[in-house]
């Protein structure tokens, strides 16, 4: 029964091996099991030293990895599809969402991202800059966007009431962009003075809802270990 399934995550450790580290694809699967309800055990793993306790089951793997029953299960996506398939009703929430667009909203804010915080040409800088808001923007249209099911409710209802992507509460889409646009905002208003600005309410009132849900909140790895895992591939300003 999945219910008595013998379930251990292996993530990402902080710096000083206390917590969870930086690692967007740890703290999203993180974040399914607590959302599924179902017990797992945590395990972190320090990253800087030959990690012993994989070697048995997963040798040269990437975090993070699922044992599941004894299985190993190393590859995101397809431990986040195992997830949704197997912890799945009635014993388990079903965390899908139910629009597509969901989905994909917000889908290429993480590369914009990339290319403008890791630039090492200034001249670039702004343009690479502007990339990312217009990234950024189309999300919050998203957001701001009344969905089918609140039009249903209300015809005339011209700005959006929702928490996240696909209505007020949390789906795997949310697991696979929140981690990253907390990274975003993070890293940017530290390095370039560039935290989201706050004209875009939409992706501001998401990220301040999210840090309400403990699902988010308690798997986030604290500001210093997202600032020195990107300290060493930007440049100074």
């Amino acid at each position: 029964m999945a219910e008595t399934a013998r379930i251990q995550l292996f993530v990402k450790a902080s710096e000083d091996c206390e917590s969870v580290g930086n690692c967007p694809s740890c703290q999203r699967l993180f974040m399914i099991l607590l959302l599924k309800g179902v017990p797992f055990t945590l395990t972190t793993v320090d990253t800087r030293r030959s990690p012993e306790v994989l070697k048995d089951f997963a040798p040269g793997s990437q975090l993070p990895i699922l044992l599941y029953n004894g299985d190993t299960r190393t590859d995101t996506l397809q431990i986040e599809e195992f997830l949704e398939e197997t912890l799945g009703p009635p014993e388990f929430p079903s965390l899908a969402p139910r629009y597509r667009e969901s989905t994909l909203a917000g889908n290429d804010v993480f590369h914009k991202f990339s290319a403008f915080i890791k630039n090492a040409v200034p001249a670039q800088d702004e343009a690479l800059y502007q990339l990312l808001l217009r990234a950024l923007a189309r999300l919050d249209s998203y957001l701001r966007a009344p969905l089918e099911h609140e039009l249903a409710r209300e015809p005339q209802l011209r700005e959006s009431r929702r928490r996240f992507l696909d209505g007020d509460q949390l789906t795997l889409a949310d697991c696979g962009l929140l981690p990253k646009l907390h990274i975003v905002d993070t890293v940017c208003a530290y390095f370039r003075q560039a935290p989201i600005p706050t004209e875009l309410r939409g992706v501001r009132h998401y990220l301040d809802s999210a840090l309400q849900e403990k699902e988010f909140k308690y798997t986030c790895p604290h500001s210093s270990e997202i600032l020195a895992a990107y300290r060493p591939v930007v440049h100074p300003r």
